[in-house]
């Protein structure tokens, strides 16, 4: 467990035994701070509802002084909550290839304007050129975005990705014991991985062997973003479904060195 974990479980264990808590104590909460943070974006704030930040965050242990890498990072809607996580002390590495720059647009522009978010540094990286330091990483996160692993578009650009090297990349490049924290909507049990392409949906048990086959270890999973009204044979985008789609969230963990 990582030092700011054990500080975390030793603080809440001590408030927990204690009988006249102090209600006007300022929050130590990072990550309802982050989300409650005043400089985020009205569009930023109108999505927490179907996303629920705070608790994703909180489940996938990142916390201050970690040095995290955002995978497909987008227009930067977990950059900036990652970046007020990980605080001064830590920093973000927001990913990104060319078709989601280009899909990113002027929202990524406003964001990362006059170095707004200091402790981010933007990696530029296309598919299957994920050149990592080794063990640089405490956490990786990949968000709604596991699926297009299995995407293939020359409308779009995205070339065929190697998953299994893909893989081994964030592997490498994470420190042992670092966590990878991946989000994505759910396909139907027991469909093939083309939905990745095909509805931009992946079952959980893809996504459990491949990490499984690529040395990781599933450490938890939440169902905080589980969702009944979703429904499997329509696409992400399809107007009766996006953004209530039900979604799995894991934990891996790099074991560490001697596991």
């Amino acid at each position: 467990m990582k030092l700011h974990q054990t500080i975390l479980a030793l603080a809440l264990a001590v408030t927990g035994c204690s009988e006249q808590a102090d209600d006007t104590a300022p929050t130590t909460d990072p990550y309802a701070a982050a989300v409650a943070s005043a400089s985020r974006p009205a569009a930023d704030r109108e999505r927490d509802a179907a996303r629920k930040p705070a608790e994703v965050l909180r489940f996938s242990g990142i916390g201050p002084g970690d040095r995290v890498l955002e995978l497909f990072a987008g227009s930067g809607y977990y950059t900036e909550l990652l970046a007020h996580v990980v605080g001064a002390e830590g920093s973000v590495v927001a990913h990104l290839n060319t078709p989601i720059r280009r899909f990113a647009g002027e929202d990524f522009d406003v964001r990362h304007a006059d170095n707004r978010l200091p402790n981010v540094e933007i990696l530029m990286a296309e598919n299957n050129e994920l050149d990592l330091q080794a063990e640089s990483f405490d956490a990786v996160t990949l968000v709604l975005n596991y699926h297009d692993l299995y995407w293939v578009s020359d409308e779009y650009g995205w070339e065929k990705i190697d998953v299994e090297a893909f893989l081994a990349e964030i592997y490498e490049g994470l420190k042992p014991g670092g966590t990878f924290l991946v989000v994505d909507h759910a396909a139907e049990p027991g469909s093939p991985r083309e939905t990745g392409g095909t509805l931009h949906r992946l079952a959980k048990a893809h996504v459990l062997a491949d990490l499984a086959a690529a040395g990781f270890e599933l450490e938890g999973e939440s169902d905080v973003l589980q969702s009944t009204a979703d429904d499997y044979t329509k696409s992400v985008f399809d107007p009766e479904v996006r953004g209530k789609t039900d979604r799995y969230v894991l934990r891996f963990v790099k074991p560490a060195a001697g596991n």
